[in-house]
């Protein structure tokens, strides 16, 4: 089993800063992939941004420039620095990873609960 515990939501005023944080822990041998998506109400979750083992980052056009994606891998940690917030990133932000759960394992997605940014104008 694997476990998911994210944090770092809450309310901020347009133009401010939030940083989420999501950890994993359980049955993992590696995490090759780690995002974070969004889902805002009567929307589809959309990708925000996701970084692999290697360090290589992805990006939503609509976050480039104000989010940043970092991971620390001794911690099976990956984090989400939001700048310059706008109220229309307010939605559920999830995180997702891709662990193996040994060597030859293929890659299993896992979600997390999703933890709440609302950004007011």
């Amino acid at each position: 089993q694997v476990q998911l515990v994210e944090s770092g939501g809450g309310l901020v005023q347009a133009g401010g800063s939030l940083r989420l944080s999501c950890t994993a822990s359980g049955r993992i041998f590696s995490i090759p992939n780690m995002g974070w998506y969004r889902q805002a109400p009567g929307k589809q979750r959309e990708l925000v941004a996701d970084i692999n083992i290697s360090g290589i980052t992805n990006y939503a056009d609509s976050v480039k420039g104000r989010f940043t994606i970092s991971r620390d891998s001794a911690k099976n940690t990956v984090y989400l620095q939001m700048n310059s917030l706008k109220p229309e990133d307010t939605a559920g932000y999830y995180c997702k990873v891709g662990y193996r759960v040994n060597f030859y394992s293929a890659i299993r997605d896992y979600w997390g609960q999703g933890t709440q940014v609302t950004v007011s104008s």
